[in-house]
């Protein structure tokens, strides 16, 4: 499954103090979402659960029967990046046109607009501000997890 997230770009620092906020033990939603709140500047719910939702993506927590709860998945840049990869929609695909060329996020969004989905284009009359918008956390998101470096905005692939 891959997950459809992209909440702005934080630190290590606000992911390692958001994650921390969620309980061990399965707690609902609610809670884990003012928790977060709690712990951060996020101020309203919908952008926690916007959190909530990405951590869980990236295998920091996960959503039982009974919960939500903290995993004990490493914060470290290559099991984030590879999480990331594999389980955020959209990121294989920015990724894949990075390397093809595509430098800037207009232009990354470009060669990506075809993925998005018919019926998320037509959920709202501005889609295409959404969904740019989206791919800039998106290719934020991989520079702060390695997978890309970005230069006057222009991004590149990490050399390994």
């Amino acid at each position: 499954m891959r997950y459809k997230v992209a909440p702005p770009v934080r630190s290590y620092t606000f992911l390692a103090t958001a994650r921390t906020a969620v309980p061990l033990v399965p707690d609902t939603e609610a809670d884990c979402c003012r928790a977060i709140q709690q712990a951060t500047s996020i101020t309203d719910r919908e952008r926690a659960r916007t959190y909530l939702r990405f951590f869980e993506a990236l295998g920091l927590v996960t959503e039982s029967e009974r919960g939500y709860h903290r995993t004990r998945t490493e914060l470290d840049a290559e099991t984030l990046s590879t999480a990331y990869r594999e389980r955020v929609f959209l990121v294989a695909e920015l990724l894949a046109a990075v390397e093809d060329g595509h430098k800037t996020p207009e232009s990354a969004f470009e060669a990506v607009r075809d993925s998005v989905p018919r019926w998320e284009r037509e959920r709202r009359p501005d889609w295409e501000r959404h969904w740019r918008a989206r791919v800039e956390h998106l290719l934020g998101w991989a520079v702060l997890f390695g997978t890309l470096t970005v230069d006057d905005g222009r991004f590149e692939p990490r050399s390994q």
